[in-house]
């Protein structure tokens, strides 16, 4: 028996709009008194998926929690890992002994093999573990050959480009993501058919090695007891699972990154119809392959704050807190994609909502 057990750790990883945020919310919400640090990787400019997580009932006033959601902007953790990750881990074994767990929701676009090798630092490894690594997979989107919620417009682009012959980067990121997984969430179960959730079943399966289990879930409903508490060491054996982009790290230049691909724009508005909002940013979607959607929204007359999320031609949205008395009544949106033209879709934005 170690006389002082390392403090776990559990990463989030899955693909844009597959659950992640959900699940951790869930699993805060349910958290029965223990003491949890979250390290939310946001890819884009703003820290919304913070700005959701701040709201979570976990036990502690809004100075607390701020204290406990940790945001790395800009940049996906295999390429900021060591310029932002290793100073935040470093404050947070410090205050090891205030902790029980700590949950790192990793960006849509990240690669979880580098992160979880950061735990081989001699500096975190002897105060950290990886309790596991859990993949979160959009159940629907993968029936449809997606990979990510309905980005139809992705799959058109890949079908296109003859560089990329039959296997896209979103289908070796899906793969990757699997392939560092010790416990891999069939998310959204209830909004697939059984048969079809079979065969996701088995195109998962192979994908991952005989050991690591695979369970089901509908909005990442799922008790802590099977979350946390894995014990699986990642770190102690992340280097014999295999990646797609195990390469771009032996002397390949940086840029080859598949996911330099993909583009996070942001854009500032002025207060918005609803109704015309969400039509523009569902036409959007449809003309400029636009894989997610989030931000919030002004909305005139309306004293609160419009949260939007957006996957594919799905919007979620809900009125989540009330404008400050300082705070500039202004539309913020990210839009994640690949090859987006931030001039057009802001001007775009900007004729739709004044028509």
């Amino acid at each position: 028996m170690k006389t002082l057990a390392k403090l776990p750790v559990t990463i989030v990883t899955g693909f844009l709009g597959s659950g992640k945020t959900t699940l951790l919310r869930h699993m805060l919400d349910n958290a029965q008194g223990r003491r949890i640090a979250v390290i939310v990787n946001e890819f884009g400019e703003l820290g919304i998926d913070g700005e959701i997580l701040k709201q979570c009932s976990i036990g502690c006033t809004e100075e607390e929690a701020v204290g406990r959601v940790f945001e790395l902007a800009n940049g996906c953790l295999c390429c900021t890992v060591q310029e932002e990750f290793f100073p935040v881990m470093r404050e947070l074994v410090a205050r090891r002994g205030d902790l029980d767990h700590i949950l790192i929701e990793t960006s849509g676009l990240a690669l979880p093999k580098p992160l979880v090798q950061a735990f081989q630092w001699p500096e975190i490894r002897s105060a950290c573990t990886v309790d596991a690594v859990i993949t979160v997979v959009d159940s629907p989107a993968v029936a449809a050959g997606t990979f990510a919620a309905f980005p139809d417009q992705v799959d058109a682009q890949r079908k296109l480009d003859p560089n990329l012959d039959h296997e896209s980067p979103l289908h070796e990121l899906f793969a990757d993501q699997l392939s560092s997984a010790d416990l891999v969430i069939l998310n959204k179960t209830d909004l697939i058919a059984p048969e079809d959730l079979a065969k996701v079943r088995l195109e998962v399966a192979e994908e991952l090695p005989p050991a690591v289990k695979v369970i089901e879930a509908s909005s990442g409903r799922l008790p802590l007891d099977v979350l946390l508490g894995l014990g699986a060491g990642s770190e102690e054996h992340i280097d014999s699972r295999h990646s797609h982009h195990d390469h771009h790290h032996d002397g390949d230049d940086h840029d080859d990154h598949d996911h330099d691909a993909f583009d996070s724009i942001s854009i500032d508005l002025p207060q918005a119809d609803e109704s015309l909002l969400l039509d523009a940013l569902t036409q959007l979607v449809v003309k400029h392959g636009i894989l997610r959607v989030k931000g919030f929204a002004a909305i005139p007359n309306k004293p609160m704050r419009l949260l939007v999320q957006g996957v594919g031609t799905r919007f979620d949205k809900h009125f989540d807190r009330a404008w400050g008395a300082d705070e500039p009544r202004i539309t913020r949106l990210v839009l994640i994609g690949q090859e987006l033209d931030a001039a057009l879709l802001e001007s775009t934005l900007r004729a739709a909502l004044t028509a």
